[in-house]
């Protein structure tokens, strides 16, 4: 397996940091488990002692009698036998009630420095009790990212545009890669979102329509790129014979962001510099999500672009919106310190009205923030202090 840099580089800092709880979230097998063997690994060669490091993953049976705050208190504290740090790693924490209690007590009363990962929203500050308000920092762990893949399959460079097609179709979990053959990356695939939809949405958020949840999880996919509308969604399940409240229609919504796997992405309004919270859009965490969920199986490059450019776009830290102006909106608008970035993504610039379109996008932003097209074309169509990114080029580089 890789070495995640681009995660370690941020949570190195912390290592020896006991007052913060470091939390390591996202969608389940994106590799966080990963992450932390790869930072006991860097302990362990910084010479730390194994027996001052500590590491349950809460999926195992072994540790199935851990059910509360004070079993994990008492648990973890029968370790220590001197007051050196110990290095607290708890794989997949929210299955234990009131974690949050436990750990808070671990991190006031000994000298621990405590990592968690976990698989959904109770991992993010959306969600976790005063107990660890303003006592963490947060890291959100993606599946891989095309510069990541290159280096786990070592392909060629003239394989480059052949592997992008294949995550278009497959997506990119870490694992998935270790599969050749069609029907074990789908059975692989499969697994991962049943496993997802049993551990994280039917058990914890006690979700009992599961036909409907599907058909949303379905209906998002299919309209992925386009501006969702709950009253078209409400249609579109009653014409299925399975009608359910706008109530219930978010809840399930909120369900799948919670468990990231899909994100919903805010509108901002160019001109009124606010941010718009009525028809958002949602990409998928993962591309492989669509291989399974889609009723149409009919694969839309184009928008498994989009898609893949904003999750890039979230990995290197961007805040990101679509961009709504007087004539119409641009892809992606990317922020990160006060500064934006104007981002439209096409598959092809096949013809002069498809770069009249793309180009065109930016014709009433009267701003100085840069301005991109992304697409595949290897021609640069670079106009009008506009700047064309080719695809791969904007995934491999590092100074975007």
């Amino acid at each position: 397996m890789i070495k995640r840099n681009m995660y370690l580089d941020k949570i190195r800092h912390f290592y020896d940091e006991t007052s913060l709880i470091k939390i390591i979230y996202g969608l389940r097998r994106s590799g966080k488990s990963i992450i932390l063997t790869q930072i006991i690994d860097e302990l362990q060669e910084k010479g730390i002692d194994a027996k001052h490091i500590i590491y349950i993953n809460f999926e195992s049976l072994d540790y199935s009698d851990i059910k509360d705050a004070k079993d994990l208190d008492k648990f973890i504290k029968s370790f220590v036998k001197d007051k050196n740090i110990y290095y607290i790693f708890l794989d997949e924490i929210q299955k234990v009630n009131d974690f949050e209690k436990g750990i808070n007590s671990l991190r006031i009363t000994n000298n621990f420095s405590i990592f968690i990962t976990g698989s959904n929203s109770k991992m993010t500050f959306m969600e976790l009790s005063t107990d660890l308000s303003g006592r963490y920092v947060s890291f959100r762990v993606n599946p891989l990212t095309f510069k990541e893949i290159i280096e786990l399959t070592n392909i060629k460079k003239e394989d480059y545009e052949k592997l992008l097609f294949d995550i278009f179709e497959w997506g990119t979990l870490p694992q998935r890669f270790s599969f050749k053959d069609e029907n074990s990356k789908l059975n692989y695939v499969s697994d991962v979102y049943d496993s997802i939809l049993l551990k994280d949405v039917i058990e914890r958020m006690n979700i009992k329509d599961i036909t409907s949840f599907n058909k949303i999880l379905q209906y998002i996919l299919e309209i992925e790129g386009r501006e969702f509308s709950s009253g078209n969604v409400l249609k579109y399940l009653k014409q299925e014979y399975k009608e359910i409240s706008t109530e219930t229609l978010y809840n399930y919504i909120e369900a799948l962001c919670s468990t990231f796997m899909i994100n919903r992405v805010y509108r901002y309004d160019v001109h009124g510099k606010e941010v718009l919270k009525t028809l958002n859009k949602f990409y998928a965490s993962d591309l492989g999500i669509k291989k399974i969920k889609k009723n149409n199986k009919e694969i839309n490059f184009s928008v498994c672009l989009e898609n893949l450019v904003y999750n890039e776009l979230i990995v290197r830290g961007y805040e990101v919106f679509v961009g709504k102006t007087k004539k119409g909106e641009v892809d992606f608008i990317a922020a990160k310190n006060k500064e934006f970035k104007y981002i439209q993504v096409c598959l092809y610039l096949n013809n002069e009205e498809t770069i009249q379109r793309e180009f065109g996008a930016y014709d009433c932003i009267n701003d100085n923030y840069p301005k991109y097209v992304i697409s595949l074309d290897k021609e640069n169509f670079s106009r009008n202090g506009i700047k064309h990114i080719n695809a791969i080029d904007f995934f491999l580089t590092d100074n975007f």
